[in-house]
């Protein structure tokens, strides 16, 4: 582990925490607020509802184990000698990730089978761009990192054409009053997914030693937030949007 101050370590700490909150939170919500929907949008609230709980749990481990991964003692900080596991982020993307785009094709509500097709395209480039960045992570030199970087950068490539451009029929035969969410749900899937590469890179651009790890689980940590917890509101808005235009009335 690089050394960094009792400052960076609190940071960092306190970015775990806020998450576990948050992820416990969102997971509360999605789960309470499925009987205020339509039956045909409740599965998309329940995978909203898996995905920030299985992300509550791994930022649980995270968070333990950045506390085993150093000592504060009267002010000084040390390395404790247990490594820091990044495995368990990644055990979490390869998780979440496929499952927040099927959350976005299941609340859409298109016909079973450009579902089906739609969700397994998506799901499988999802699996595969973290599988292909995983080895990067954990490289130490440069060169490696960008190796692993460019290839799981292939399928992500892909994966942000097909929301921009290969939902767009789909999302225009969505009520009208709802359309301005999916775009926005779209939009913040782009956004926030662009970011987890940008972190990624921030070692291999200058952001050396302790800043670097500090940044990277700092901006890992953002990205979460937003792309499962806030994804997963807007994935509730959109449902009870679909579910007032289907003149839905909840019991």
């Amino acid at each position: 582990m690089f050394e960094i101050t009792v400052s960076q370590f609190n940071l960092v700490y306190n970015a775990f925490s806020f998450t576990i909150a948050v992820m416990g939170a969102a997971t509360l919500f999605l789960i309470l607020s499925r009987s205020q929907v339509a039956p045909a949008y409740r599965t998309a609230l329940a995978v909203s509802a898996i995905v920030t709980g299985i992300a509550l749990y791994h930022y649980v481990r995270i968070f333990s184990s950045w506390e085993e991964s150093y000592m504060v003692t009267n002010g000084t900080i040390a390395a404790s000698g247990i490594v820091f596991n990044d495995a368990y982020r990644y055990v979490d993307w390869l998780l979440t990730v496929p499952l927040l785009l099927v959350e976005l094709i299941l609340v859409m509500r298109l016909s079973s089978a450009e579902s089906t097709k739609k969700a397994v395209k998506l799901g499988t480039l999802a699996a595969v761009m973290i599988a292909l960045g995983y080895p990067g992570e954990i490289a130490s030199d440069s060169s490696t990192r960008w190796t692993w970087w460019t290839l799981s950068m292939i399928p992500f490539a892909i994966i942000v054409y097909d929301l921009a451009v290969g939902l767009k029929a789909s999302i225009e035969s969505q009520p009208e009053s709802a359309r301005g969410l999916i775009r926005s749900a779209r939009t913040l899937t782009i956004v926030s997914w662009c970011f987890y590469p940008l972190v990624f890179v921030l070692p291999m651009i200058g952001v050396t030693g302790g800043n670097a790890t500090v940044a990277v689980q700092v901006g890992y940590t953002i990205a979460d937030i937003v792309a499962k917890a806030g994804f997963g509101v807007l994935i509730y808005l959109i449902a009870a949007r679909k579910s007032e235009h289907d003149k839905y009335v909840p019991a």
